[in-house]
């Protein structure tokens, strides 16, 4: 059987929403929690090496005491590397910046005018990122 992708028929704006396809990486056979474990510190490596991301943690937004479920590996990203300086900065690339804000932030979907003023860049540089043909680090349109 041949495998068709779907594309959507409709041309993202700056108000469309994204998010982490997380499926993507499995279609991809990526496994993102590899990559997500990449961002600990070595000592952090070791002490987390058999951490189990499957088990959901209740993440509460300070701001908004909206309550989302995270994995394990995401939860420590987001409460001990999400506020550094150095978590998302002026030198991290785009792409980099777009993936981790979604990671800080549960993975909650955003439009590109909102990635634009959180990571400081240009929302028609980030459209016509995210709109191209090639797929950055699972970053899709959310679908509902």
């Amino acid at each position: 059987m041949i495998e068709t992708k779907r594309h959507s028929l409709v041309k993202p704006t700056i108000q469309t929403p994204y998010h982490i396809d997380f499926n993507w990486w499995r279609q991809n056979n990526q496994d993102w929690h590899v990559y997500l474990r990449s961002y600990l510190s070595p000592e952090d490596q070791l002490i987390y090496a058999n951490l189990t991301e499957e088990t959901p943690i209740d993440l509460v937004d300070g701001e908004s005491g909206e309550v989302s479920q995270v994995d394990a590996l995401q939860h420590i990203l987001i409460t001990r590397y999400a506020s550094r300086s150095d978590f998302i900065n002026r030198n991290t690339s785009i792409t980099e910046a777009i993936f981790r804000l979604f990671l800080v932030n549960g993975n909650l979907p955003l439009s590109i005018a909102d990635i634009s003023e959180k990571i400081g860049r240009s929302a028609q540089t980030i459209l016509q990122m995210l709109s191209s043909p090639r797929i950055y680090k699972g970053l899709r349109p959310y679908v509902k």
